[in-house]
């Protein structure tokens, strides 16, 4: 389940003004958010103890003390070192220790909140898609191509390419027989929601990878698949994003190679005889 940071940011893009006033009070002090009472939140945030509860219920939770006590778990869980910054004053040891943290809460969370159902009708999608283009633009466009090189080893006919014109012009390629996968963390950049409407235009199916799941990348997909990540200081191109993406991508490829097992072991087995010869032989 969502703890109840992930869940505030999952929403955000669609809360209205005061929502979102409570709603970065939250994020910014879940220790004093823990402990308050509705009536002492109000104040400090500076709105209505029915704002509150209202923005509670628009969370899930029947009442502020369900609320509360959400906000005490979700800082005991394990995620909630994820959501540290880094310091100047952080040794090598601790840096290294958060990053890695981050990495693993971020696939936890992803994990956590995937459903199969979603990922198999991804799958009979990928397998019965003409042809299947991955975009992503600037960061994401390594796991576009991630995924590129991975489906290479499947039967499935497949496209990308980092360059944003050539992304452009595949995209008015594919039709609607055809499948888009189209990645971004935010899921705002406008390159990418160009590459988006062309697909969308052509009638192809469109399958989103991001982050952030009332996104306009994402309101624009027919399947959302969210990766859950929060970004610390120094870290701009959302790297643990980037590590619950292209673990998105592995799944799918594994379900797929799961699926066509037979089909997926001959290319495979092909591809790796080529690869052999490009390597120098060991001397005797």
């Amino acid at each position: 389940m969502q703890n109840v940071p992930e869940k505030i940011r999952s929403v955000y893009e669609k809360l209205h003004p005061t929502e979102k006033k409570i709603a970065e009070y939250i994020l910014a002090h879940q220790d004093i958010s823990a402990d308050a009472t509705i009536q002492n939140l109000a104040n400090r945030i500076g709105t209505s103890t029915a704002s509150i509860s209202r923005f509670a219920k628009h969370l899930g939770y029947p009442s502020f003390r369900d609320f509360s006590i959400a906000i005490s778990a979700s800082q005991k869980s394990s995620s909630s070192d994820f959501f540290t910054e880094i310091d100047h004053e952080d040794s090598s040891t601790r840096v290294v220790d958060k990053l890695f943290k981050a990495g693993i809460s971020a696939l936890r969370s992803t994990a956590s909140n995937l459903r199969v159902k979603d990922l198999e009708k991804a799958v009979d999608w990928l397998i019965g898609s003409q042809k299947t283009g991955f975009f992503g633009i600037g960061g994401s466009s390594i796991v576009a191509f991630n995924a590129y090189h991975k489906f290479l080893r499947t039967p499935l006919n497949i496209v990308s390419h980092p360059d944003y014109d050539i992304q452009i012009m595949q995209a008015a390629h594919l039709n609607e027989k055809c499948l888009g996968i189209v990645i971004s963390h935010s899921g705002r950049n406008q390159d990418t929601l160009l590459v988006e409407n062309k697909l969308r235009e052509n009638g192809c199916k469109i399958i989103a990878i991001t982050a952030f799941p009332e996104s306009p990348v994402a309101k624009n997909a027919d399947l959302v698949l969210n990766s859950y990540s929060e970004e610390v200081n120094f870290r701009q191109e959302s790297m643990s994003s980037l590590i619950a993406q292209i673990t998105i991508i592995d799944t799918l490829f594994t379900l797929v190679g799961h699926r066509l097992e037979k089909d997926t072991s001959r290319v495979i087995t092909k591809m790796r005889r080529v690869i052999e010869q490009t390597r120098v032989k060991k001397q005797q």
